[in-house]
């Protein structure tokens, strides 16, 4: 028994060692899988680093801790893309929509002037001519990202959807909009004035914008879109700062497309503003007021869809082929508002749209678009007609349109969010 039972105990401890060392092997694989996890990861980010940070002529420290790099215009990013090789750069497109320059300057009262605008690096240097400003990417903006795959791209089903005949969209992709639109008719291109803010951000993986749509095909898969104007995106930026971006995208969200110039795509020809860099100043409640100017407009001759900031600022182009519908014109524009709601269970977020103010506040307090402008075929700019406006929940953000002989077709929009009547 003695014997037996020795033998019994000797077998116990010996499983008892082999399970050990089992556990120990699954601990050690566990560490080196994770290790080599990571190291690929780490790999796979300086690779992605290194494609979108093009050796720089001039670097220049912005104040708020951007490095803006002066890269010469013929090695940017656009030029990554396989159909842009042998792409001679448009220095400046063929035609201007008509009623662009030469503009009259707005005829407001005291009350409602508004003040000059510029980036927030300009105050530590500029450019050299054949430059192009290019934000640097750093490895903390890239690993913020789900993977380094979708960094700077939007999620999928985040345009707006007028009378969507499926009120789930809203729930299943967190995003929300207020905002004027028009269609029925051949686009080919849109303006607007749009007042700059800076609203508060509930979490990191929220954003608040201010943008024109130009929209080409249905709102399936093959959803074509260029998009333009201020946005404040902890997630993508590492900070709260409101900043001046661009978006692109062919194919819905998917596989085409992203941010400001982080990807091929769009052909930057401006030396003096840079894409995702910081707008400085911006407007205050019942203080000073400041506004953007954004013109999208398809060049006649060429094709393509240029971008104008101001008055001034010709910034360049996204090339017609990246496009299937946008190819001939856009079939419906939208001017407004869009946040990222990301709180569970039918809550709602704090994040703040435009001003964070209601449009019935008026001016000094609630955000607006003023000078609502679309180009038509004869590519000349005017007022829309039937503009119709569009919201998801008005008790968290609304929009009010209106229209007078110095703002022409205007609205103000937007909201706090989370409030009593939006729980």
């Amino acid at each position: 028994m003695g014997a037996a039972g020795f033998s019994d105990g000797h077998r116990g401890r010996k499983v008892k060692v082999v399970v050990f060392l089992a556990c120990l092997w699954c601990l050690v694989s566990l560490s080196c899988a994770g290790r080599l996890s990571a190291s690929r990861q780490k790999l796979e980010v300086q690779k992605h680093l290194k494609r979108l940070n093009k050796p720089p002529i001039k670097t220049i420290q912005s104040p708020d801790g951007d490095i803006i790099d002066c890269v010469h215009i013929s090695h940017q990013p656009a030029f990554d893309h396989p159909f842009l090789k042998d792409h001679k750069i448009q220095a400046r497109p063929s035609y201007h929509p008509e009623g662009v320059f030469g503009e009259n300057k707005m005829s407001m009262g005291p009350k409602e002037r508004t003040n000059p605008i510029t980036q927030l690096w300009h105050m530590n240097g500029k450019c050299p001519e054949n430059t192009i400003p290019i934000r640097r990417t750093k490895k903390e903006d890239v690993l913020r990202s789900r993977s380094v795959k979708r960094y700077g791209k939007k999620k999928h089903r985040s345009v707006p959807k007028p009378r969507s005949a499926d009120p789930d969209l809203t729930n299943e992709s967190g995003h929300q909009h207020a905002i004027a639109y028009v269609e029925g008719d051949r686009y080919y291109g849109a303006k607007a004035t749009i007042n700059v803010w800076e609203p508060k951000i509930q979490q990191p993986n929220e954003f608040s914008l201010s943008q024109i749509w130009v929209l080409g095909g249905s709102f399936g898969e093959d959803l074509n879109s260029i998009e333009a104007g201020w946005q404040v995106s902890p997630d993508l930026y590492g900070d709260n700062n409101t900043r001046l971006f661009t978006y692109w995208t062919s194919d819905a969200y998917q596989a085409t497309g992203c941010y400001n110039l982080l990807c091929s795509g769009f052909i930057q020809v401006n030396s003096e503003i840079a894409m995702g860099a910081s707008i400085s100043p911006v407007s205050a409640f019942r203080n000073s007021q400041y506004d953007i100017s954004i013109l999208i407009w398809k060049d006649p001759k060429e094709g393509h869809w240029w971008m104008q900031f101001g008055n001034d600022y010709v910034l360049g182009y996204w090339p017609s082929f990246l496009f299937s519908y946008l190819t001939e014109s856009a079939s419906m524009i939208e001017w407004g508002g869009e946040i990222v709601n990301s709180e569970p269970d039918g809550q709602h977020t704090s994040t703040q749209m435009g001003s964070g103010h209601f449009p019935e506040e008026g001016f000094g307090k609630s955000s607006y678009f003023r000078n609502i402008q679309v180009v038509d075929s004869s590519n000349n700019l005017k007022a829309p007609k039937d503009l119709g406006t569009f919201t998801e929940k008005s008790n968290c953000y609304d929009v009010q349109t209106g229209s007078n002989g110095d703002w022409g077709h205007y609205f103000y929009y937007g909201g706090p969010g989370r409030n009593p009547n939006c729980p």
